[in-house]
Order: C-alpha cells, then structure tokens, then sequence
C-alpha cells in the first residue's frame, strides 16, 4: 500500500499512525501541496493530500482511508458498538477540524511559510491564533480529556485518540506549550511516546533541525 503525503501533515500522520497501531505495512511516497506527481493524481484528482493506492484501489481523505482499513483489516481502532463508533467519528472530525483550525495559522505561518515555501509568513495571524484561538481550543480540550492513562473513547486506543494527538504534533513543532493544560499535556506525551508516532516524530523534528541550520 503507497501513502501520498508528508508526515508533517496531521492527516497524514494520523494515517501512518494508524498503519503502525494495526500493523499494516505502507510506502510513504512524500508529495506536497500542489504536487503534479501523475501517481498522486491519479489517488487524488482534488490533489489533496493524504492519499491511498492500495492494489489499484485510491482513495483521498484521512478518515475514509482509516475507515477504509478498519474495514479491510478489522483491526479494532475503530469501535463496532454504535454509541463508541458515533463517538470516535466524532472525535476524528472534531481533530481534523476544530483542533488543526485553531493551529492552522500558526503553523503555517511558522513553519510551511518560512521554512518550506520559503515565502512570507503573516505573523500577525500566527500571533492571533497563539493569543486566542489555540488557548480557547486546549482549554476545551482539557476538559474533554480522560483521566490519567484512559483512552477518549472506551476502554482502548481507538482511532479518536490517534486523531487528536496528531494535530498536537504540529503544536509542539511551533514551539507550543502544553503547561496549562495538564490533562491534555499528558495525554500528548503518552500518545507521542508511542511506536506508531515517535518513530515520524523524531524524523520530523530532524527535519526541521535541518532546514533551519541551512
């Protein structure tokens, strides 16, 4: 199976994330925003990334790719029992949109601007969503979260918690703090420190490293 994207994506992240939780063995093919690549296309006609070749089959979307898996390889990250299920779906779209909106601006305007586009970054906007969107956003969050050591949606991993730690991965590349936010603070270095996202993690962060040296 080929995974189009970068890990520095949250989408695609979660994807590869995914993949190393259930086991399931993938080709990352990196692409960027706007690629031409004709393969990727092809995955992905809107060119938006991630996308997924799976013996012919293509598919775009993080969350239909991770349906798409649990359905070919029932490997129990996304819940069977109706109530669990609407809950992990929901947490899945609350992370790819209202967690990652809030960090959007920062991100881009402190890492894919300067460091990738080598364009201008609108620090003006980063700086709004440092002050007062991404607070609002952990703020709620921390009261969302389980007790020390529990998962989001039952009594296991599940895609929910995948989903939610991947965007908190961009944060910490902006140089975020979690300090005010214990509850979410120790839910982060839980998930982080696992297999499945320390392995992207570490490259990711050896990848900035990099770049700003250069």
């Amino acid at each position: 199976m080929k995974i189009y994207g970068s890990s520095f994506s949250p989408y695609a992240r979660k994807i590869l994330a995914f993949c190393g939780e259930a086991g399931i063995d993938y080709e990352l093919q990196a692409v960027g925003l706007g690629s031409d690549d004709p393969e990727f296309l092809a995955a992905s006609p809107l060119r938006k990334i991630p996308a997924m070749e799976d013996d012919g089959f293509t598919l775009a979307d993080s969350s239909a790719i991770c349906h798409y898996l649990e359905a070919k390889h029932d490997v129990g990250l996304i819940p069977h029992d109706p109530a669990l299920l609407g809950r992990t779906v929901w947490w899945d779209e609350v992370a790819d949109t209202e967690i990652f909106a809030s960090l959007q601006p920062l991100f881009f305007n402190r890492i894919v601007a300067p460091l990738f586009l080598r364009q201008e970054a609108d620090e003006a906007a980063a700086a709004r969503a440092e002050e007062e969107a991404v607070p609002t956003m952990l703020a709620w969050l921390e009261t969302q979260m389980p007790e020390e050591g529990d998962w989001l949606v039952g009594e296991r991993l599940t895609l929910a918690d995948l989903a939610v730690a991947s965007p908190l991965v961009n944060y910490a590349h902006c140089g975020g703090s979690l300090a005010d936010y214990p509850r979410v603070e120790a839910f982060a270095a839980r998930m982080h420190a696992r297999k499945s996202f320390a392995g992207n993690i570490a490259w990711e962060r050896g990848a900035l490293e990099k770049i700003r040296g250069g």
